[in-house]
């Protein structure tokens, strides 16, 4: 198969209507069967309002038509790929998929998203035909948010059919596709579910509460704010209990399988119905008109205000940012938060181990798996890295603990760790420790995914500061890299720009503006700004302001081609130099805006400038701006204005670098770098009085403050060009000087002073 032009997904419950939405994403239409049309059209209208959305936007609801089972499966025949995503039950799946082998067409791919069930029970009586098509496509929910889909091949599944839906998943779906064996709950589930497992056996021996346990099993350890019991509100109490009574029940030889059965507390609370999000409460509810949060106490089953807990320990490592390091320090702590994780990694660890080759034969697929399915920053074997092998196994011995062979050969061989770098001849490449040969084998390149880190590890970098650096990225092209707290941007970073649009003039073809941090930028260095400000510093702000203008606008007209690579959050001065790029090839999950009115400011950074020239309507840019409106994925960004038409769009994150430097090359060949516009038209006096009723009437009802009004007004003077006496054609310059004097001027206020300080202190915006 060369092409997908449908699909047909059977099940409209949580992942087939989820699934299907995503399919939409990629453009691809599908149809969307279950056991009547209303179900089908619920499951529709469900993805598109659940939080978060499973569409980019609502115009892709249009490419998902509903249908049942008995009136609309033959439609099928007319899908190229045919998913399933019933219940999980063996008897539902068999008996829809021999309804289904009776109408398919020969040459359509057909896949299953069971999490846990084997292949090969489920396929198992059905015709070669279509054992040779039948393939495992398990994603994980919500399919457009997590990266992973893990692709299990059937014991008859054409090599050919694999090789389509891994690429069609990596390139179109944006996964990151891990190929799995036909074993109970393949590889993330069954590490996940053991991790799960651990973390509730720990808590009860070490009798830890719920906010505990979710404290040290979050953010601080590299995984997910969910962590652990707000993880299982969201997916279920039930799912969760049916996904490890499955596995215990189908992994009769593990040892470790007494570990899956869950334990008491949780069959109470679901013999109560307290199993989550979809029954109002789970391990957490909200409570009274406030919504207040209660977390439960496992021991008496009553519901208190959620606590803020506080060990020793977390405090001490609260300002190391390094990863590694911070594990380290928290295992070798003796307190309960030390002890906890310890145990729980111990474990982790010998398991993980024990279960190489059953689930995978590389350490490698583990690895991906649990960071790609779970989102933690760090799989099994990369933690096993962080704290030492050599180091924790001797731990181990000590407690006596028996660690599985394949480590104590691999320590054996004078290998001390996982993963090595074994650059060569400016080339990045990683090797990992093959426990089955046993050797360091390197790990195969995957065209069209660069890691940045790896670059620079291997060719050095042309120039650096604290917050940002220049990397030689190869074929002619050269990278500007944010890498300071959050991408903040400051002094160093626009030094680095202009350093860039310099190096890149007399070097390069070509240059990007990329990174592959947790966003691409949140925006200016409030901090600083707050400072400078209470203390009076207006002659070096005003200059800082001016440079940070003038870096956009080197961006703009540099001499030769600058594409920004933007995703994620990409807010305030980040979304402004995204937009004075020539072109952008925005990641497809991409939360873009000019979101200053938040902090009491309005953009100074060419911003409105920008959105002016790109929707030629100030009531449209007031609009955007005046409600700090975000953009919730890079189509709705292209709705905004944010994006071009002309801008690109990567499904798959990882391969984002990769595509802004292809998409910068092919600039090059007619690239003109232009002058700066001197026609830009504005509307004068008239204009700035139609933006300002619109605020005033605003105020008038109270809707916002008598703040939120200055702001408005400040914003509504730049838009119609400084209440010139009628329409007038104004220069960027002219506007930029605008920017800067509103921006200055509210900075000096003390209402945006408290604000800053409240987003600062809180994360959320004041208004007062």
């Amino acid at each position: 198969m060369n092409t997908l032009r449908r699909v047909a997904v059977l099940g409209a419950g949580t992942m087939g209507s989820r699934i299907a939405a995503h399919f939409a994403n990629a453009g691809v239409p599908a149809l969307l069967l279950d056991l009547d049309l209303a179900t089908a059209k619920k499951g529709i209208e469900t993805a598109a309002k659940v939080n978060p959305k499973g569409f980019f936007t609502n115009a892709a609801m249009s490419l998902v038509t509903p249908g049942s089972f008995d009136a609309d499966l033959p439609q099928t025949s007319q899908a190229d790929w045919i998913l399933e995503a019933v219940t999980e039950n063996l008897q539902i799946k068999r008996d829809l998929w021999g309804r289904v082998e009776a109408v398919r067409r020969p040459d359509s791919i057909a896949s299953t998203n069971t999490s846990g069930i084997p292949l090969a029970q489920i396929s198992e009586g059905f015709s070669p035909e279509l054992r040779r098509s039948f393939v495992g496509t398990h994603f994980f929910n919500p399919p457009r948010y997590l990266h992973l889909a893990e692709v299990i091949p059937g014991a008859d599944t054409d090599p050919d059919v694999i090789r389509f839906v891994s690429d069609f998943c990596d390139r179109r779906l944006g996964k990151g596709v891990v190929l799995c064996k036909d074993t109970p709950n393949f590889i993330a589930n069954r590490i996940g579910s053991f991790f799960g497992s651990t973390v509730y056996k720990t808590m009860l021996e070490g009798d830890y509460t719920i906010e505990e346990v979710d404290l040290l099993t979050g953010p601080l350890i590299g995984i997910p704010k969910s962590a652990s019991f707000r993880l299982l509100d969201i997916v279920g109490l039930d799912v969760w209990a049916f996904v490890a009574n499955n596995l215990y029940e189908l992994v009769p030889h593990d040892p470790w399988r007494e570990r899956f059965l869950p334990p008491p507390f949780l069959k109470e609370m679901m013999d109560r119905k307290w199993i989550g999000d979809k029954t109002g409460q789970g391990f957490y509810k909200r409570v009274g008109p406030q919504k207040e949060i209660h977390a439960i106490d496992w021991k008496t089953f009553e519901y208190h205000p959620a606590a803020k807990p506080k060990f020793g320990s977390v405090e001490a490592v609260k300002p190391i940012e390094d990863l590694p390091e911070r594990l380290r320090a928290l295992v070798a702590s003796d307190d309960r938060a030390g002890k906890f994780l310890w145990n729980v990694f111990r474990d982790l660890f010998l398991y993980s181990a024990s279960v190489i080759p059953e689930i995978s034969d590389r350490i490698v697929e583990v690895d991906r798996a649990m960071r790609w399915g779970y989102a933690n920053q760090l799989g099994p074997f990369e933690l096993w890295d962080a704290l030492g092998v050599r180091h924790t196994v001797l731990r181990m011995e000590s407690e006596g603990v028996r660690v599985p062979d394949n480590v104590i050969r691999m320590l054996e061989a004078g290998a001390e760790t996982f993963y090595r770098p074994a650059d060569r001849d400016g080339v990045a490449h990683t090797e990992y420790f093959d426990l089955l040969k046993p050797q360091y084998l390197e790990i195969e390149e995957r065209p069209g995914v660069m890691v940045l880190g790896d670059v620079k590890r291997a060719r050095g970098v042309v120039r650096k500061n604290v917050g940002a650096s220049l990397i030689d990225v190869g074929d002619g092209v050269l990278c500007l890299e944010f890498h300071s707290k959050m991408n903040i941007l400051g002094d160093d970073a626009v030094a680095m720009v202009y350093a860039g649009v310099d190096e890149t003039s007399r070097n390069f073809e070509a240059m990007i503006v990329a990174n592959q941090g947790q966003d691409f930028c949140v925006g200016a260095n409030l901090m600083m700004l707050l400072l400078a400000a209470q203390e009076g510093e207006w002659d070096d702000l005003n200059l800082g302001v001016q440079r940070f203008q003038q870096a956009g606008m080197a961006l703009k007209y540099a001499p030769k081609p600058v594409v920004a690579a933007p995703f994620n959050r990409v807010l305030g001065g980040g979304c402004e130099w995204m937009l004075h790029a020539r072109r952008s090839q925005a990641s497809a999950e991409l939360y873009a805006g000019l979101v200053e009115v938040g902090v009491g400011l309005i953009p100074a950074g060419g911003g409105c400038k920008e959105m002016l020239l790109r929707l030629k309507d100030p009531r449209r840019v007031f609009e955007l701006i005046g409600n700090a409106k975000v953009s919730t994925s890079a189509e709705d960004a292209r709705h905004l204005g944010l994006l071009h038409n002309s801008d690109g769009i990567t499904m798959n994150r990882e391969r984002l670098v990769c595509d802004a430097k292809t998409l910068a090359l092919s600039l090059v060949p007619s690239y003109v770098p232009g002058t700066p516009r001197h026609d830009i038209k504005v509307g004068g006096e008239a204009a700035f009085a139609a933006l300002k009723i619109g605020a005033w009437m605003m105020r008038e009802a109270e809707y916002i403050s008598e703040h939120d009004m200055l702001i408005a007004e400040k914003l509504a003077n730049i838009l119609s060009g400084g209440r010139l006496s009628g329409e007038q054609l104004v220069s960027e310059q002219y506007l930029l000087d605008l920017e800067r004097e509103a921006f200055l001027t509210l900075l000096g206020t003390p209402k945006t002073q408290e604000r800053i300080q409240y987003m600062l202190k809180n994360g959320k915006p004041l208004r007062n």
